[in-house]
């Protein structure tokens, strides 16, 4: 038997939404296995890694100045190459619990517009994390696949899939992306300017893991039906004391206004470009919504108030590129259609 046939043998082919927030990681015949923030922790004295994932998160805003809590994915791509390659390392040992034998086949979903350089650098980190093929798929068709639209119909489908770095726009017909749009704004970016919004109106100066919890409890796109409020504890910059604040909704929408019209506009810009037969199947359709990001409260109303079309949500928004690209394992006919390698 040849070394590649024996290394076939211990593999389990793999499919990873290596993502700015979160890295999804599916096992062919299991389901998803690791969903994980793409956060990495290390020491700077040994050059060691301390924490990957979860525990790493935990570390943000807390670590001994001789460890750095590192976000090695930026915009939906990579921004340090030797860190996304110990992550990426780290997650396909967990996903095959830490077997050390195992060379597994790669799905990974990337960003519609991303360059070729990009596509590279991707590729590469997964071949010197011991993959023994890698596979790239456009995000936008992973996800319509994950959530189960007709992908290989004549019909127009749009999903827009909202994650952490980058949000991908994209309306699909006989498996192939018709029009779509990359706009490199989305829930981080939803974050930082909630940063910015208290650091500029209230003085007061929180941490990443502080945004993103006010987001969640209080974040919306659209008015609310009842109005909500919110404890946030930081410091303040004038006095340069611990203090805590109270916010409400309608602040942090003010807040991500203009995120939130950055992905709406992108939105219509894609409808615009549409050909005449497929929006007209979008009236009837309307647009699926996935990815973390669009979990905000409302945005799907927002959507709908702009656009008039129907608006829905996946039923599982934070999975769907890993669950569309771990199909694509078990039909490689579809995958070699849709690899953009």
């Amino acid at each position: 038997m040849s070394v590649r046939a024996l290394l076939s043998r211990f593999s389990r082919d793999l499919a990873i939404d290596l993502g700015t927030a979160n890295t999804c990681v599916y096992v062919r015949g299991q389901g998803i296995v690791v969903h994980e923030p793409s956060i990495v922790a290390i020491n700077n004295l040994s050059g060691r890694v301390e924490a990957v994932g979860r525990s790493a998160k935990d570390m943000l805003g807390r670590t001994p100045g001789y460890i750095t809590a590192i976000k090695p994915m930026r915009d939906g791509v990579i921004a340090d190459f030797d860190v996304t390659e110990k992550m990426l390392t780290y997650f396909i040992k967990k996903a095959h619990k830490r077997s050390v034998w195992v060379r597994p086949r790669i799905v990974i979903g990337v960003p519609s517009q991303i360059t070729e350089v990009e596509k590279r650098a991707v590729k590469d980190s997964a071949y010197r994390a011991k993959a023994s093929e890698v596979h790239l798929v456009q995000e936008a068709v992973a996800a319509a696949i994950g959530v189960g639209l007709p992908m290989t119909e004549p019909s127009g489908n749009m999903i827009v899939d909202i994650g952490g770095g980058t949000t991908d726009v994209a309306v699909i017909s006989l498996a192939g992306i018709v029009h779509s749009k990359t706009v490199r704004v989305a829930g981080n970016k939803m974050d930082e300017v909630i940063i910015e919004y208290l650091k500029r109106e209230h003085s007061l100066l929180i941490g990443e893991r502080t945004a993103e919890e006010i987001k969640i409890e209080i974040g919306s796109a659209f008015p609310l039906e009842k109005r909500m409020s919110m404890q946030v504890k930081g410091r303040h910059l004038i006095e340069g004391l611990p203090k805590t604040i109270t916010i409400t909704d309608e602040e942090i929408r003010e807040a991500l206004a203009e995120t939130v019209n950055v992905i709406v506009d992108a939105v219509r810009v894609v409808l615009e470009r549409t050909p005449p037969e497929l929006s007209a199947d979008l009236v009837d359709r309307g647009i699926v919504l996935t990815g973390g990001g669009s979990l905000l409260r409302n945005l799907d109303k927002r959507l709908r108030e702009d656009t008039g079309l129907p608006v829905a949500m996946a039923e599982d928004p934070l999975s769907s590129v890993a669950l569309g690209a771990g199909k694509m394992l078990s039909d490689f006919a579809l995958l070699r259609k849709l690899s953009i390698d």
